[in-house]
């Protein structure tokens, strides 16, 4: 029956391929350790004897051209990291850096500049990986693309996943070919004569700077952000707007924004086409209308940074340009299939983050909707009724906002815990400003530039961008307008992802399996116990989770973007401090100025945060001792060392976390479980390794 059921699908089976590879990829990051390059051979090997094997087994050499993309994908990942510059160490005092300008990123207050080939002195080694250094409020050199700079700045490695199992910071830095990132605490100097930089690059600096002289605050960088895909500039507060509302996706430059540049670069041409009619009676006006939009096209994706929603976007458009020319109609979720493969062969790394997901899953979604009304749409336009037009857009633009929104909000969820309730409603009024007035006018003044008239444009494109602003604003501050909510699990994630595929690739009634699947997916939340205890990798936050709330300790320094990832992953809006001395409400926590016993549930394990004694000024602390807590807890943590232990008691101070990262406790009834950062992602070559003190390289030497 099975077979049965495969045969009928013959034609969507191609459209699996590219979900193979993705898999491959992610069993790759899902591994503790770093494989050899032998699956690409399996891959080879596999994928031609699924060739040889099309004429007379197509359904055996479909299976096995999946196994053949799930080695590929799995080899590729393997080799694009082995090829990469491996992980640098950055000095822990400040240091001169020098490097030459390869970006630089307007901030709401001050610059960021990414410097390429860094130099940590004037005569040290070029570093294989680039630095990213934040320059002072009010430096006076205004940086660009090609100067060589000096400045003495602190730098430091990417962060570590605030808790394990969280993003991870330092795998994105390392394919990004980022090495550190810092703030500068002097004046930057510019040395000798500024080198060519990339003309993309140059022209995205000058366009950014003509758009903030153009149109002032918010507005202007949002502005920017569509012009040249650079976000560093937006303010906090409109951030913040624009993701509560709905409409952060708007920011990211992907698929809406290069369709719009494309179809009116497309209609532009085929316009001045036909303003020659020698032309117009002898060319085919879309043979060359698609190839000059392609073109547009990819300028804008070069000049926007190349990021994988525009890929993607611009990979499809590239198919049904080649369509075109050929008479040929292109499919689209083939296209889409093909558009994935392209993207997963040059960023194999892209598939685990959710500007990868939620761009594909939003367009298959959208793709297999207008497959399932298009039936309904075209009985619906063959009346010739005036008033059908306008509710059929209307109706158009509800639906594929709804579409859209439920096709991402598993991903918004997993990655970010956040639900944004009325972004169908700020999607509706957004994006057809978006369409109509503010990226028409964007690519007008970029057209008006070179003669210095964009002011004409821009003008208007800052007057479209303040009301999109004021629908985020407006939407934000509605009543529940973003609720936090219990981040899904990977698993779960996989699960719903698998469940959309099913709904959306199959054409026969079986495809309906995939709503239970995404009803599982989404309620596996629910099936999750979150851990009891945190503490970050620096020992300066420890979190304790109960039935009523977060209590937390909090030292001098914490980072409070841990705090807030923290508080995401617990779906909770605030903190409240670690009593000084003193039983909580709830009784979970049980204080005295040396130490707090903590203890969730009736049956289940406790744990003890031990504090250092409180001294005078300038007077160090006595250590902290465990032997005089031994039997009070499973579990002895403090933000400080603890000399000693105790039988049958884990200890996590600040020498653990200095060793392991970050860790998570669960408090179970048989005893505390506990995973550091370390366990969770093994040995890869974007982890560092285990650091040593003094005396173990001493006797290492």
């Amino acid at each position: 029956m099975a077979y049965g059921i495969l045969a009928s699908e013959w034609e969507r089976l191609p459209l699996w391929l590219p979900i193979g590879m993705g898999a491959g990829i992610l069993l790759y990051f899902s591994l503790q350790h770093e494989p050899g390059l032998s699956a690409l051979w399996w891959a080879a090997a596999l994928i031609l004897g699924a060739v040889v094997l099309v004429p007379r087994r197509p359904l055996s050499a479909w299976a096995l051209g999946m196994a053949g993309m799930v080695a590929l994908g799995f080899g590729v990942a393997g080799w694009q990291t082995q090829r990469l510059p491996p992980i640098i160490d950055l000095p822990s005092k400040a240091v001169v850096v020098e490097g030459v300008v390869e970006a630089v990123d307007p901030l709401p207050e001050g610059v960021r500049v990414t410097l390429a080939r860094p130099r940590l002195s004037t005569d040290g080694p070029d570093l294989p990986r680039n630095l990213r250094i934040r320059l002072r409020k009010k430096d006076p050199l205004t940086p660009v693309p090609g100067d060589h700079l000096r400045v003495r700045a602190l730098v430091r490695e990417p962060a570590p996943p605030a808790f394990p199992g969280a993003w991870d910071f330092q795998r994105g830095a390392y394919f990004q070919g980022l090495g550190g990132s810092g703030f500068a605490i002097g004046a930057a100097e510019r040395l000798g004569e500024p080198l060519p930089a990339s003309p993309f690059v140059r022209l995205r600096g000058v366009i950014g700077a003509q758009v903030s002289a153009e149109i002032a605050g918010g507005a202007g960088a949002v502005s920017m952000a569509l012009l040249t895909g650079s976000q560093s500039a937006i303010p906090e507060a409109d951030m913040a707007a624009m993701r509560d509302s709905g409409l952060a996706h708007l920011l990211s430059v992907s698929g809406l924004h290069i369709a719009i540049v494309m179809g009116l670069s497309f209609g532009a041409v085929r316009f001045l086409l036909a303003l020659v009619p020698w032309l117009a009676l002898r060319c085919d006006g879309k043979a060359v209308a698609a190839p000059g939009s392609l073109v547009v096209g990819l300028g804008y994706v070069l000049l926007t940074g190349s990021q994988v929603p525009m890929l993607r976007s611009f990979a499809m458009a590239a198919l049904v340009t080649l369509g075109i020319l050929l008479g040929r109609r292109a499919l689209s979720l083939r296209a889409l299939a093909l558009a994935a493969v392209a993207v997963l062969l040059m960023q194999p790394d892209a598939v685990t983050g959710p500007s990868f997901q939620m761009s594909f899953a939003a367009v298959m979604v959208l793709i297999a909707g207008s497959e399932w009304t298009g039936p309904f749409m075209a009985r619906w336009r063959a009346h010739k009724e005036w008033w059908r037009k306008p509710v059929l857009m209307l109706l158009g633009l509800t639906l594929t906002s709804i579409l859209a929104g439920l096709a991402t909000t598993p991903y918004g969820l997993h990655h970010f815990g956040r639900l944004q309730i009325y972004g169908v409603v700020a999607n509706a009024l957004a994006i057809p400003l978006t369409s109509v007035l503010v990226m028409p006018a964007g690519m007008l003044a970029l057209a008006l530039m070179p003669f210095g008239l964009e002011g004409l444009a821009l003008a208007p494109m800052g007057w479209g961008v303040e009301g999109i602003l004021w629908v985020a604003r407006t939407v934000a501050g509605w009543p529940g307008a973003a609720l936090s909510a219990t981040p899904i699990p990977p698993w779960g994630l996989g699960l719903i992802s698998l469940g959309m595929l099913w709904l959306c690739l199959w054409q026969r009634p079986w495809r309906l399996l995939g709503l239970p699947m995404m009803l599982v997916g989404s309620l596996s939340a629910a099936w999750m116990t979150p851990p009891d205890i945190l503490v970050s990798a620096d020992a300066r936050l420890i979190a304790f989770r109960t039935a009523h709330g977060v209590y937390l300790q909090r030292g001098s320094g914490a980072s409070s973007l841990v705090r807030e990832s923290w508080l995401r992953n617990w779906a909770e809006e605030e903190v409240v401090p670690v009593p000084l001395q003193g039983r909580t409400e709830d009784g979970t926590l049980d204080c005295t100025p040396a130490a707090c016993r903590f203890q969730p549930r009736p049956n289940s394990a406790a744990a003890l945060l031990l504090r250092a004694e409180k001294t005078r000024a300038k007077e160090a602390a006595p250590p902290i001792q465990a032997s005089a807590h031994c039997g009070e807890a499973a579990v002895l943590l403090s933000p400080e060392p603890i000399r000693g232990r105790c039988r049958g008691a884990a200890e996590v101070d600040r020498f653990t976390v200095w060793r392991s990262g970050s860790h998570a406790i669960w408090l179970e009834a048989n005893g505390p479980r506990i995973i550091s950062d370390r366990d969770w992602r093994g040995r890869r070559p974007w982890v560092p390794p285990p650091p040593r003190a003094p005396w173990e390289q001493a006797a290492g030497q």
